[in-house]
Order: structure tokens, then sequence, then C-alpha cells
């Protein structure tokens, strides 16, 4: 096989809908966000201002440049000095994200 077949193989391959595996529920998500987060976070789209004004909003995080799923998670398993420390397993994880995540669109 020609390296030139087995790059376009290759590429075609990571361009295909699954290469983009989704992750997360979204609705569990916003459940999640409500009942943990909302004390201290807006975690609508709508909200512009959090309970607490040293929270940022999930609308803001959600579309700050450069904000991708693995940064989210990053920032969700680092303990914060001025955020409780809530553990989450790895499906409440996938859910917060997803749902942050969607309020980009």
């Amino acid at each position: 096989m020609s390296p030139r077949l087995f790059l376009a193989i290759v590429l075609a391959a990571a361009a295909t809908p699954a290469a983009a595996q989704p992750f997360g529920n979204a609705a569990r998500g916003m459940g999640i966000a409500q009942s943990i987060c909302a004390h201290c976070h807006a975690v609508t789209r709508q909200a512009r201002r959090s309970p607490d004004p040293m929270a940022p909003t999930f609308f803001s995080v959600a579309t700050t440049l450069g904000m991708t799923d693995r940064a989210l998670r990053v920032w969700l398993q680092t303990s914060h000095p001025t955020m409780p420390n809530y553990v989450l397993n790895r499906d409440e994880t996938d859910d917060i994200v997803a749902y942050i995540l969607s309020l980009k669109r």
C-alpha cells in the first residue's frame, strides 16, 4: 500500500462520525448542576449572574475561548480553595461536561 493511500485512509477514518464519540448526558448534567452547583454558580444559559459573585456562570465557562471537554475535566478534578470539594464519578463528570458544553450552542 502506498504511503499516500494509507494517509488518505487514515484521514478518512478520522473524519467519520465514529471518531467524535459523544460523551455524557447533558440533561442529567443539568440536573446535577442545579442540585450541586447552583448554590454558587448560575447554571443556565439565561442567567447572567451567579449567586456568588466570585463564581463564574456556566455560560461564561462554556464560551471561554478554547474551552474543551478536557479542560473542563481537569478543572472539575482540581481542588479550588473557594469551592467545595465535590467528588464526582466519571458518569457525573461526563454529564456535567456535556451540559456545560451544550450551553455554547
